[in-house]
């Protein structure tokens, strides 16, 4: 599993008829790749790293703060393409990502998790599947990739 984590000012997801759908202020953006056989253990250890991962800034100007101690919020968006192979060609080969019906099941238990790390009101999500407009406000800029044990 790997979680491409982004720091923000502000995310947003749009809808193909130009809607919101979610929106999220100072917090992170979280692109959520699952692979072929991951697990529930490595789901948790993922999710558990971004709930604490000290990314955000202290009075010294130092990373040393987690979500939870700026009361920040969390966006997380479904990103297949994370596993995106290019190593032949150049044409991507997805052969390493789970299969939707997979990953969309690992995407809802990740979503679960990171409610129930930070609170249900400071998570929220994109739509599986669906095209969507993601807009990024990177903070830093700021971006870590977390990945699962292997």
């Amino acid at each position: 599993m790997r979680a491409l984590v982004q720091r923000v000012t502000e995310g947003s997801v749009l809808i193909v008829e130009q809607k919101y759908y979610s929106e999220i202020k100072k917090g992170m953006v979280i692109l959520l790749g699952v692979k072929e056989g991951d697990t529930e253990e490595e789901l948790n250890f993922v999710a558990d790293k971004c709930s604490n991962l000290r990314i955000f800034e202290d009075e010294n100007e130092k990373m040393n703060l987690s979500l939870k101690d700026i009361n920040g919020e969390v966006l997380i968006i479904s990103q297949f393409t994370l596993y995106g192979d290019a190593k032949k060609g150049n044409r991507p080969s997805f052969t390493d990502a789970a299969r939707p019906e997979v990953a969309e099941a690992m995407y809802e238990k990740f979503i679960a998790r990171m409610k129930s790390n930070l609170g249900n009101d400071k998570v929220k999500s994109g739509v599986f599947g669906a095209m969507m407009m993601v807009k990024i406000f990177n903070d830093g800029p700021v971006t870590i990739l977390v990945e699962s044990k292997e």
